[in-house]
Order: C-alpha cells, then sequence, then structure tokens
C-alpha cells in the first residue's frame, strides 16, 4: 500500500508504558483513524444499540484486552498484529518469538485460492454406485446453476469452480455432492450455502433420492495458508535448546495426546488474532483440527527441524477468513484492527494468522523445551490473580455493589 506510512513493529518497552502511552504510539503510526482513537480511548465498549444488532437477546457486552503483538514481519513488511485474548501470556510469548525470527528474515507464505467447499446431501438414491457418473456428466449444467445463484460474486471474479461426489453409504443410498467456490476476500459461508441450496434439486433431478443438508464444510481443504521461517540456534538459547524444541516437535508428530496440546499452542496465536479481527474462530478452530487428523491420526498442525544453523518451522492449515462481510466493517474495534493491520486482501490476513500461530507455538516449545512453561506463565498469571483478589476486595468495600 503505497500511501500507507511506514510502520515497524520493533518497539522495545512497549510493555512498561501506560496504556494512554502505548495508544498514542499506535497514533503515531498514522493508522488509526480518529473514530477508533476514540472507541479505543473509552476502552473498546460497544454502543448498546450497535451490539444489539451484532447477536440476539443482548444485556450487554463481554470484553476482552486487546493487545499488539509486536515485532512481526511477514512477506518482508513489518505488521502490527491485534491480539483480544484473556491470557497475557499469549501476546507476550508470540512477540518474543516474533523477535527472534525477524533476525533471520521473519516469516514467510502463501495462501492457496479463497476456495471454500460447501456440500449437498442426498438420502435414498437408487443405484447410488452410478450416481457419481450421472452427476458428473452434468458438471457444466451444475456450475452454471451455481454462478447463476451468486451473481455478484461472479460479477467480482469468483463463483464455481468444481464439483465431485462421494458415496457414503451404497446401501442406504447416501451421497454427498461438493462443489468449490471461489469467494474472493469473503469468508463465503453464507455465499456457499446459497449456492448448495440453489443446486441440490438439480442434483435431486439427476440422481433421485431425498435432498438433506445443504451447507458449506468447516474443514475447507482447498483454502489453506502455508507459513515458513528460519531460526538461528543462538537466537534460540543455543544449539542444545534448539535439539531440544526439534524433539518436541517429534513427540508432535508421533503422540496424538501431546498433538492436541501441540496444535493449542499454534491456535493461541491463531484464534487471538481472528477475535481481534472479527473472524469466525468457531469454524477456523474446527477446521484446524479436522485438518490435524485427516490422514486418520491426529497430527501437529505446524512442524519444526533442524537445519545447519538452527531451525525451520513450518505450518500449513486451512484457514477461511475475510476481509469483507460479518463483523469486519460493523464492530469499531474489528475496524480499528484492519488499520493497525493493513491488509490488503483475505489471503494476507490468512497469511499473518498463520504466522501469528507458528510464533505462538515457537514460543510454547522454546519455553518447554528450556526452563518449562510455568515461570514465565506462572508471573502473569500472579498478576491477574493480584486483580481479581483486588476486584474482590473493593466489591466487598463497596458493599456487593
Amino acid at each position: 500500500m503505497s500511501d500507507t506510512p511506514t510502520v515497524t513493529s520493533r518497539i522495545p518497552g512497549f510493555y512498561k508504558k501506560s496504556i494512554r502511552d502505548r495508544l498514542a504510539r499506535m497514533v503515531e503510526t498514522g493508522l488509526l483513524s480518529p473514530a477508533s482513537r476514540a472507541f479505543l480511548e473509552r476502552g473498546g465498549g460497544l454502543e448498546s444499540d450497535v451490539a444489539d444488532r451484532m447477536s440476539e437477546n443482548v444485556i450487554g457486552c463481554h470484553g476482552l484486552p486487546l493487545g499488539i503483538a509486536l515485532n512481526f514481519r511477514v512477506n518482508h513488511r513489518d505488521v502490527l498484529v491485534p491480539m483480544a485474548v484473556e491470557e497475557p501470556s499469549v501476546v507476550a510469548a508470540a512477540s518474543n518469538a516474533a523477535r527472534i525470527v525477524r533476525m533471520t528474515g521473519g516469516f514467510f507464505g502463501e495462501a492457496s485460492p479463497p476456495v471454500m467447499t460447501t456440500q449437498v446431501q442426498l438420502d435414498g438414491v437408487p443405484d447410488a454406485a452410478r450416481a457419481p457418473a450421472r452427476i458428473l456428466a452434468a458438471r457444466e449444467r451444475l456450475l452454471a446453476a451455481a454462478d447463476a445463484a451468486i451473481p455478484g460474486m461472479v460479477h467480482r471474479g469468483g463463483g464455481c469452480r468444481d464439483v465431485d461426489v462421494r458415496v457414503l453409504d451404497e446401501r442406504e443410498g447416501v451421497i454427498v455432492l461438493h462443489l468449490y467456490v471461489e469467494v474472493g476476500n469473503a469468508m463465503g459461508a453464507n455465499v456457499v450455502d446459497t449456492v448448495a441450496e440453489a443446486v441440490a434439486p438439480l442434483v435431486q433431478d439427476l440422481v433421485g433420492g431425498e435432498v438433506g443438508l445443504r451447507i458449506l464444510s468447516n474443514l475447507p481443504l482447498r483454502r489453506t495458508v502455508r507459513v515458513e521461517c528460519d531460526v538461528s540456534a543462538d537466537a534460540v538459547g543455543g544449539a542444545p535448546l534448539a535439539d531440544g524444541v526439534v524433539r518436541a516437535s517429534r513427540f508432535a508428530e508421533l503422540d496424538p495426546f501431546r498433538a492436541v496440546t501441540h496444535n493449542k499452542g499454534v491456535m493461541n496465536g491463531v484464534d487471538a488474532v481472528a477475535l481481534a479481527m472479527g473472524q469466525d474462530w468457531r469454524s477456523i478452530e474446527a477446521g484446524a483440527h479436522a485438518y490435524a487428523a485427516v490422514s486418520g491420526v491426529y497430527r501437529p498442525l505446524c512442524v519444526w527441524v533442524r537445519t545447519d544453523t538452527g531451525l525451520h518451522g513450518r505450518l500449513e492449515m486451512p484457514l477461511a477468513v475475510g476481509t469483507v462481510g460479518g463483523s469486519t466493517r460493523v464492530h469499531q474495534g474489528v475496524r480499528a484492527g484492519f488499520e493497525l493491520m493493513q491488509v490488503d486482501s483475505a489471503a494476507e490476513l490468512a497469511v499473518i494468522m498463520g504466522a501469528a500461530g507458528v510464533a505462538s507455538n515457537l514460543a510454547a516449545l522454546k519455553a518447554l523445551a528450556g526452563d518449562g512453561i510455568q515461570r514465565g506463565h506462572m508471573r502473569l498469571h500472579h498478576r491477574k490473580q493480584a486483580l481479581a483478589e483486588e476486584s474482590a476486595r473493593r466489591h466487598l468495600e463497596g458493599g456487593g455493589q
């Protein structure tokens, strides 16, 4: 973005500053609008009428701290990474890991085209074994019908790209049609649901049976992100600690009980950014864990190997995110996040979120392979505990008001 102010994500001592001073520093970047500054200065609380339009049965707003993960350099660009999360160690750990990764160039990644998957279920299909051939013979007609249902998306360059069919139970006649739809910079759930509902009657005419569900899958195998980075052994803390990170990563490859916690470390970063940026973190979580198990064995999303100079990390996972639609323009806090991050596309957002996942995973493995996870974690936990005790004291002194 040529007219965007030059931004550095390297701000030493940022955590020591007051909230007012931190916000002033963000304003100095030239990225935050006056409306976003005012929103954040008053604590980030949504107006009640906005909240009521966003959700159902609203009685108030439940706040989370909004922090900035620093030191991130992604595809040669410094990025400020908003994180909404209640656990302080997530922001601190990601920032620290990003600092050592930037010493060797930062994170590098790419996202596949934004192709979402939607499903049409049919039950009781006669001669189910031959149904896929009959459906695929009508492929072009189905693609045309799908595109006709989403003219706006087609006008913007998206549209239905492919179909395939699976027989789930031949005896019961259960089949499922997958339609693959390119959705541009949207997350795309509503778009592909529209496609599934439009195409379902045509499929039923082709093969018979009873139409069942018509809805997206949160396992978008054709919409993935890949992020890699290198870290020097010295930056990690020496060769023994680098070896320890690799052993911890290998442990996750061999044991699903460890892999799920390993992946939770990845999602610490991904989910915190997803919340800050108004993304559907529930679908992201579901897709990530399904992808980890798609081979039949639950495996790590991010793997670390030893190199001659240190470590190489690589993450691959499905990541359906959007820069348009949803909460991206309704919630002022989300708009502030987009101002600070300065992303042009859903693909760029996905890569940055993936980088946050890699950083969070590296931080966790580095801690586990070294002094253990509790040392830094508990220091920050005790700070929260002290806050809880102070809050309880004030409540009692105020007569419970």
